[in-house]
């Protein structure tokens, strides 16, 4: 029977525990490796090398059969094994058995697989593109053209485009069925622009809240209660790899700022050049209270 594992997937303002799920084990190996940073990266490849040779070193050591190397001597013995592996020959060690010759055989085998793996997993780091799209720490919901808003900003932070983007914007609200039963209900929410010819430093999406949007009639007490998050997906070709490229942010319910609106990153300069702040990407602006959207902030960080 296949063991069982507990997984933790950590956000930024809670732990989601998962149990039940199967042990992939070394069936996932590769797949792990293609997630985890760089540096671990580097320790397993190395790792992997001195275990091996480790090994071999313990096989030579005690057939032994080894010209030049002392008997019984596991330090002579790993050197022999790391400059059979790396095909070096020095030509002061050499193997004068049969046995011995063996144990060179399949590590010459062995250290072709792992030289072939390791050059394979490395070229595949190397050519994979990761999207650098950075996101708006807040959302703001204010109204436009007198429809309730929800704003988002989102850039590329590579000095390159994304091209042919998609956006998607969706709903978590944790809710009670008509039997009773709590759950947690995704809806997708329509966007002014769902796509775009290529994404830059900056691009603005909007969610204008009306009879048919999922968040008609919730204020701030309710998407609480309700444990909302909004989630932002965004995919695209990366212009300079030619890659498919993707990112996502999730916000909670106390990230969606009512009565404010993203503040302007670009403006035109004295001399007709246009100016990008991406010092102020983060920015919210107040903006004033009305009869039918009552919400505003006095100040805003």
């Amino acid at each position: 029977m296949p063991r069982l594992r507990k997984e933790i997937i950590r956000n930024t303002d809670y732990e989601f525990h998962i149990v039940g799920g199967h042990r992939l084990g070394l069936r996932d190996l590769y797949h792990a490796l293609l997630r985890v940073p760089w540096w671990a990266v580097l320790v397993t490849i190395a790792g992997s090398y001195l275990a091996l040779n480790a090994l071999f070193a313990v096989a030579y050591a005690m057939a032994g059969g080894i010209q030049g190397a002392r008997p019984g001597s596991f330090v002579d013995a790993f050197f022999f094994s790391v400059q059979t592996m790396g095909t070096i020959g020095y030509g002061v060690m050499a193997p004068v058995t049969n046995l011995a010759n063996a144990i060179v055989v399949v590590e010459s085998v062995v250290g072709l697989v792992v030289v072939a793996l390791a050059t394979g997993f490395v070229f595949a780091r190397f050519s994979q593109t990761r999207g650098r799209v950075m996101f708006s720490r807040r959302l703001a919901l204010s109204p436009i053209d007198g429809v309730p808003t929800v704003q988002v900003r989102l850039g590329n932070e590579r000095r390159g485009q994304i091209v042919d983007v998609h956006f998607r914007m969706s709903l978590v609200l944790k809710v009670t069925t008509a039997e009773g039963r709590t759950i947690y209900r995704s809806s997708d929410l329509r966007l002014v622009r769902e796509r775009a010819n290529a994404l830059a430093r900056s691009w603005m999406i909007l969610h204008p809240i009306d009879d048919a949007s999922p968040l008609r009639g919730e204020t701030p007490d309710s998407l609480k209660a309700k444990e909302a998050e909004i989630t932002v997906a965004v995919a695209g070709i990366d212009d300079t790899s030619l890659q498919l490229v993707h990112a996502q942010k999730i916000w909670r319910d106390h990230d969606v700022v009512w009565g404010a609106r993203l503040a302007d990153v670009l403006s035109e300069m004295p001399d007709g050049n246009l100016l990008l702040d991406l010092r102020r990407f983060h920015d919210l602006e107040p903006t004033a209270p009305s009869a039918d959207f009552p919400y505003g902030e006095a100040g805003i960080r």
